[in-house]
């Protein structure tokens, strides 16, 4: 006769899983800060945002905001993720992935467009990714970046990060905080 496991320890191993995979994949990758800090870095302070910031607790919400940028910066794929982690999960992610085949500008504008429509999960991950990146360009902007590029960053963020309003009043909180002390230092 064998034991089950309490629910919580197969989110654990799930979790560990993506993890393990995430940072494969994003392993040669530095974000563009000053400091050039690990790429894996980012999805982990998404996820945290989410699980902590915002009390959200969603096992697939935050393996999404683990795996939010594979598919769109590595090798990874929708079909990949699918056959090692299920469809629930592929499905935030999906909808949190920028279509490459845009001309950035026309992903931004997506970003605008879609935010109605996320799920509750893809917009927790959303509202994370945003303020995650918002703290780099305030904490750290890219060296090439001018005030300028900086500014509009940021007001593109809010852009989206008001069509997913009502998401989360924490991590909503937290976001025009940095927001404001961005704005200051840039």
């Amino acid at each position: 006769m064998t034991e089950s496991k309490p629910a919580a320890i197969d989110e654990v191993g799930l979790l560990l899983k993506v993890l393990r995979f995430a940072a494969d994949k994003h392993k040669h990758q530095r974000r563009k800060d000053r400091e050039r800090t690990p790429y894996i870095n980012h999805p982990i302070d998404v996820a945290e945002r989410i699980w902590n910031h915002g009390q959200f607790h969603d096992i697939n919400a935050v393996c999404g905001a683990l795996l939010h940028d594979t598919v769109e910066d590595t090798d990874a794929s929708f079909e990949e993720i699918e056959a090692l982690f299920g469809k629930a999960i592929t499905d935030i992610v999906r909808e949190v992935t920028d279509d490459k085949s845009l001309p950035k500008a026309a992903r931004k504008q997506a970003q605008i467009d879609h935010g109605p429509h996320l799920s509750v999960a893809a917009r927790h991950i959303k509202l994370g990714d945003k303020t995650s990146n918002v703290t780099d360009v305030c904490r750290s902007a890219p060296p090439d970046w001018t005030k300028e590029r900086c500014s509009e960053y940021l007001t593109w963020t809010e852009k989206v990060v008001s069509t997913i309003s009502g998401t989360n009043k924490g991590m909503e909180a937290d976001y025009y905080a940095i927001l404001e002390e961005a704005r200051r230092e840039s």
